[in-house]
């Protein structure tokens, strides 16, 4: 099994900066490839922000391009998002997920989540 832990989300004022984090752990984390950032907004679904593959491949949002980068660290199984000059709309509960292959068996695994506040 995996377990997924997020950090550092927090209040800041639009044009400030934060750094989530995500570590995962457990027995089967060997199994994860795939890995990203996901966010819901007060009153919208969920929505896709940054992912990185184990190759090192990345993928943003148009709305986060240029001001968000994700990171990953797999010697310590731990991935990054680099939030800057971020906008009241950023405002959301941003999640991390790992996406284990085991077999032909997929599994997604999430976190519970770190709140974002940007306003002044």
């Amino acid at each position: 099994q995996v377990r997924l832990v997020e950090s550092g989300g927090g209040l800041v004022q639009p044009g400030g900066s934060l750094r989530l984090s995500c570590a995962a752990s457990g027995s089967t984390v060997f199994g994860i490839d795939d890995m990203g950032w996901y966010r819901v907004a007060p009153g919208k679904s969920r929505e896709m922000v940054a992912t990185v593959t184990s190759g090192g491949s990345k993928t943003y949002a148009d709305s986060v391009k240029g001001r968000f980068t994700i990171s990953r660290d797999d010697g310590k199984n731990t991935i990054y998002l680099q939030m800057n000059m971020l906008k009241p709309e950023d405002t959301a509960v941003y999640y991390c997920s790992g996406r284990g292959h085991y077999g032909l068996e997929n599994i997604d695994y999430w976190g519970q989540g770190t709140r974002v506040t940007v306003s002044s």
